[in-house]
């Protein structure tokens, strides 16, 4: 079993406790600049080979957390779909 499938097992009853607000705030989540720069960094410093250890193991809990991120706006998302949906058929 691959970590994201582990991953979006986790996150299945979690989405289900979103409101129709709340996933919809979920999706437009969206990180700030300064984080976003110190993902960038690293990633660049990654592709060079270059990252220390605490670089390291800081981009890997960075990209566990927009893994972790991404699955619950895809969860927010499903919850969303059906009340568009309802509202294009007026």
């Amino acid at each position: 079993m691959s970590a994201a499938s582990i991953l979006d097992g986790l996150l299945e009853p979690l989405g289900r406790c979103l409101d129709a607000e709340s996933a919809r705030r979920v999706v437009e989540f969206r990180v700030s600049l300064p984080v976003q720069r110190r993902i960038d960094m690293l990633a660049e410093r990654a592709n060079e080979g270059v990252l220390t250890a605490d670089e390291s193991a800081e981009y890997e809990a960075l990209i566990n957390a927009a893994d972790f991120i991404s699955i619950l706006k895809l969860k927010a998302r499903q919850i969303l779909r059906p009340i568009c949906m309802m509202g294009s058929d007026r």
